[in-house]
């Protein structure tokens, strides 16, 4: 291998990451492909382990072969290594770039392998994760966010209960319900909070622009004659407004909703579920972009160019982290990441078809926000009692009272005093909407105080801490053992 060859570190095994690694090997680059689950395909791609398969796995996810190609693809390739179950607890910057320290092994394990990495070339494919509105009941068993509904379902086989409810906003509620059917429950019902009015606005808009989306409209409609086989009923403009039960969910409050949002009086009744499933959007993981220095929009996802090079040298983003696309414009914009990352020229071969299909897919995303963005009435279903910080159990009333002791708005000052947002999770489910409700939509924007600022990405044991070097460390390279593409580690 050449002097001269290029590290590409990529972070993220999901249609970003993994079409940015193998981009990065095609263009000579050496990669390096990090993931904190034990397999590769993200939450898109979620499957069963490879010990345990499922007699037809394509049945189960779409874009499958596309999978299969990446996968393939990149443990052929020896000039690539792939480590799962590696997170990447900080990032440095340097003088000279970045550096990225990671610990490989089980997450909640001790004795985990410590690696230092300082690429030439970083790659963020960090995806993003589930945003649920909090609403009076949620902490109770049997709540779950969408996006952990179908990871059992997907990659356990798991329903989460018998009868379920799904709800919240977006087009992820459909593939959620798909999910759960697969798995043997009973879906009772879809309730997406956006009114048709706003949907139609959202979608119809330039219809013309939909010509290319054929694969999309394909994805759809076998959702929807998902719903229709087994008579689930899909409700525009409602909501899930309270979850009820005596030690976990028995049943939960549906209301409509008027176009901000705000529950419509008198038009409240209650459903029979043991489980219910809620998603309003996704929040990007912006932890190691943030570390990093990269810009971020005003909707808060990291400012990227046309070879999606964010503002700090050495540095690209590819999938939701840059913006809710979906996994096309994901394939689209790790394919353009991994090639520029590799040196490469992204304006001829795979790389320059990949910024026609990104330019495409990127219209899904404006679309999603335009038809399913949340609205500030939301707040109207929130009582004094509501928790809105799960892990502390801190609610709505004591977060206003802090509000009106202190005189603060500022989410650090609210959440030391409060406590809201200092739990396990470090307010990854709850930041957001503290944000909001400390100072409206506005405080999401780029130069607003943010929770995402966390020098500690993951929480590490003090154990692996003790354990590190406490000299200057030397940039590390994988063991002979960890250099097996998609290799385990034993």
């Amino acid at each position: 291998m050449s002097g001269t060859t290029r590290h590409v570190v990529v972070v993220g095994a999901g249609p970003a990451g993994l079409a940015a690694a193998r981009a990065a090997a095609s263009a000579s680059a050496r990669v390096t492909l990090l993931d904190a689950a034990d397999g590769l395909g993200g939450q898109y791609w979620r499957h069963l382990p490879a010990e345990r398969p499922a007699g037809r796995e394509g049945l189960l996810h779409h874009r499958w072969a596309t999978f299969g190609e990446l996968d393939a693809a990149l443990r052929a390739d020896p000039d690539v290594t792939v480590l799962p179950s590696a997170q990447v607890w900080s990032l440095e910057r340097l003088d000279a770039g970045i550096r990225l320290n990671v610990l490989i092994g089980e997450p909640d394990g001790v004795g985990r392998e410590a690696l230092v990495l300082e690429p030439d070339a970083l790659v963020l494919a960090t995806g993003a994760h589930d945003r649920t509105l909090p609403f009076p009941g949620w902490q109770l068993p049997g709540v779950y966010s969408a996006g952990a509904a179908q990871a059992l379902a997907k990659g356990e086989r798991v329903a989460v209960g018998r009868r379920v409810v799904v709800a919240g906003a977006g087009p992820f509620l459909l593939p959620v319900a798909s999910s759960l059917l697969q798995t043997g429950a009973d879906v009772v019902g879809v309730h997406e909070a956006s009114r048709l009015g706003s949907l139609a606005r959202g979608w119809l808009n330039r219809p013309w622009e939909l010509a290319g989306a054929a694969g999309k409209a394909g994805e759809l409609a076998g959702y929807v004659r998902d719903l229709a086989r087994h008579r689930v009923p899909w409700r525009p403009g409602e909501a899930v407004v309270a979850a009820h039960g005596d030690g976990r969910v028995e049943a939960v409050t549906v209301a409509r909703l008027d176009e901000r949002w705000a529950p419509v009086a008198g038009t409240e009744r209650l459903v029979e579920a043991d489980a219910v499933c809620v998603s309003h959007g996704f929040t990007p993981r912006l932890e190691l972009a943030i570390a990093a220095g990269c810009d971020l929009t005003p909707g808060r996802f990291v400012v990227v160019d046309d070879t999606q090079a964010t503002s700090v040298p050495g540095v690209w983003a590819a999938g939701e982290v840059t913006g809710i696309g979906g996994a096309d414009a994901a394939l689209a914009e790790g394919t353009v990441a991994g090639t520029a990352a590799a040196g490469g020229d992204t304006g001829t071969g795979a790389a320059r078809a990949a910024g026609r299909a990104r330019t495409r897919a990127r219209g899904f995303a404006a679309r999603i926000e335009a038809a399913h963005g949340i609205r500030g009435g939301w707040t109207g279903w929130l009582r004094d009692d509501t928790v809105v910080c799960r892990c502390e159990e801190t609610t709505y009333g004591r977060v206003r009272e802090v509000v009106e002791l202190t005189g603060s708005h500022e989410p650090r000052s609210v959440k030391l005093t409060s406590r809201a947002g200092l739990g396990p999770c470090q307010a990854r489910m709850c930041g957001r909407t503290l944000q909001e409700l400390l100072a409206g939509p506005e405080a999401t924007g780029a130069a607003a105080p943010t929770v995402d600022r966390r020098p500690f990405v993951v929480p590490v044991r003090l154990g692996d801490l003790a354990g590190l070097p406490s000299t200057s460390r030397p940039t590390a390279s994988p063991t002979a053992s960890a250099s097996q593409p998609g290799g385990d580690r034993t």
